[in-house]
């Protein structure tokens, strides 16, 4: 299966986004609900529907970027958040994406919607996008990995072994407040540069 651009188009074209809740995710609203600088520099890789980024944007976070290969996630965001400055929305391939210094990125189901092949490029490039004790923090599904994604699953053993290479795990444990079709199937982590 190829989850190019066109695959991405595809699934909001037709609305086959069975990964959209409706809302912010519990555990990123939490975690986001406790950050005191509103100036950090933060990344969201795929865009979704934009809640996370559009909430950040509300609570005044000032350098809240998005990058997605798919044009419309990008243009859903400036519809329902016209003020969202636009120069942020960055659509091309997360891989070829040549800012860094983030202080944050956060993870929402893009990790697990990436082919697993390309796992361990993922981790590189987000150490190579964080500012030093810059933090990638967010959900990873925690399900039997299966070829038939996405989402594709996962394990704690095997992000344990993926990212302890390049970051350092600080939090790796189930959510306490994931939402109900997905409580036990959550990793809150937290992993530092």
């Amino acid at each position: 299966m190829n989850l190019n651009k066109e695959f991405w188009e595809n699934k909001y074209e037709n609305k086959d986004t069975g990964w959209d809740i409706g809302y912010i995710s519990t555990p990123l609203k939490t975690y986001i609900d406790q950050l005191d600088n509103k100036n950090i520099k933060i990344l969201i890789p795929g865009a979704g529907k934009g809640y996370e980024p559009i909430y950040l944007h509300e609570q005044g976070f000032k350098n809240v970027f998005v990058v997605d290969i798919a044009k419309q996630p990008l243009d859903l965001i400036l519809k329902k958040s016209p003020n969202f400055p636009k120069e942020r929305l960055l659509q091309e391939d997360f891989f070829n994406l040549e800012l860094n210094g983030f202080d944050l990125i956060l993870e929402q189901t893009f990790f697990c919607a990436i082919s697993p092949k390309l796992r361990p490029n993922y981790v590189s490039k987000m150490h190579s996008l964080l500012a030093k004790k810059g933090k990638l923090v967010g959900l990873l599904f925690n399900f039997p990995k299966t070829e038939k994604g996405p989402p594709f699953g996962g394990s704690k053993n095997e992000y344990v072994k993926l990212f302890s290479n390049l970051l350092t795990i600080k939090i790796l444990e189930k959510a306490s407040n994931s939402i109900l079709p997905r409580a036990g199937k959550e990793l809150f982590f937290i992993f530092e540069k």
